[in-house]
């Protein structure tokens, strides 16, 4: 295909509506509408041209809106009822295959889709729609339909628990395509959709990139970030001359100890080295430093390169054999961590 590509993106959400889910019937409406009022924000914003459908799945699975236009999409007030079990399988397979139905004439077609559950899989050998009343089989199914998925299938899943992922990993989804929430709570819900928010916001920014599926959805950290991703985010590094990177030896406050080994201090200028989990403000700008050479790659692309939309977020240090992480620091008082680097900018 000549001249501009013509981006055309499947994103799909998979909601549980078991009775189980019934406290969380109104927030799973709010956290669905919320995510496609940003999908249609940032089709917009990145021109590119995004459906959604929405299956429900109980007892059975059922298809409440197909592959329509995001910026026409209803809210899901009317089509989210709660009551049943969980064809949890039964879910993913037919969601995808019917999806796979779906004409990819002309344009770079991509398929993204988010399974949203709160328990284990209980229902899928009863379900009309499964391929098999098999529980085993079942599995096998999923598994095998996930391992023949062409690279522009992206099937990813939150669960509420460690035995749900591993269940999720048996049924063959890729390790950082699981992601576990808090099913317990409102707040745990809002939480899923950020995450939610976060890997579609760098499966959005990966597309103009060229970049068409992904086995590392919910990665945001360190490991997102490799040779291959840093030539596709456009980063060019940073002049060495403009940079230092100081060695931080004791705990400081990061103003004191920018002046204490001889350097002026500016707000904004000093970057530390991400060592623990923590929220990163939509405003903060990052670096990532390849160790190997000591290159820094900064600015709006190096947010994009670990998927960091530009909302306040939560981002794991991931240890990386080859990048380290560094964030803006804009208070003077920030506690540095001994054996860490600092980033000073020019």
């Amino acid at each position: 295909m000549s001249g501009n590509q013509n981006y055309i993106n499947h994103v799909a959400l998979v909601l549980d509506a078991s009775s189980s889910m019934s406290h969380l019937s109104r927030k799973v409406v709010e956290v669905a509408d919320q995510q496609i009022a940003y999908l249609a924000r940032r089709s917009r914003e990145l021109d590119q041209e995004t459906r959604v459908t929405v299956y429900v799945f109980a007892d059975k699975v059922e298809c409440v809106i197909y592959d329509k236009d995001v910026l026409r999409m209803p809210s899901l007030k009317q089509l989210y009822r709660v009551g049943g079990m969980t064809a949890l399988l039964a879910a993913a397979l037919k969601s995808q295959r019917e999806l796979a139905q779906t004409a990819q004439l002309y344009g770079d077609h991509s398929f993204l889709t988010f399974v949203l559950t709160d328990g284990q899989e209980n229902a899928s050998h009863r379900c009309l729609d499964a391929p098999t009343r098999d529980p085993r089989e079942l599995v096998e199914a999923v598994a095998e339909m996930i391992e023949v998925q062409e690279d522009n299938w992206t099937l990813a899943v939150l669960v509420p628990d460690q035995m749900g992922k591993r269940e999720a990993t048996q049924c063959g989804f890729p390790k950082d395509n699981i992601a576990i929430w808090d099913a317990t709570s409102t707040q745990g819900l809002e939480e899923a959709g950020q995450v939610i928010r976060q890997a579609t916001e760098k499966f959005m920014v990966g597309r103009t990139q060229g970049i068409r599926g992904s086995r590392a959805v919910f990665s945001t950290g360190a490991e997102a970030v490799n040779k291959d991703t840093i030539k596709a985010a456009g980063l060019t590094p940073v002049n060495p001359s403009e940079y230092q990177l100081i060695p931080v030896t004791r705990d400081a406050a990061i103003r004191d100890w920018v002046i204490e080994r001889g350097h002026t201090y500016h707000t904004g200028g000093a970057f530390y080295q991400l060592s623990k989990s923590e929220k990163i403000q939509g405003q903060k700008q990052i670096a990532v430093l390849e160790k190997k050479t000591d290159r820094v790659y900064t600015g709006p692309e190096a947010r994009a390169l670990l998927g960091l939309p530009d909302v306040e977020v939560r981002i794991k240090p991931d240890l990386n054999d080859d990048f380290t992480i560094f964030v803006q620091s804009t208070s003077v008082n920030r506690k540095l961590v001994p054996n860490t680097r600092l980033l000073l900018m020019r």
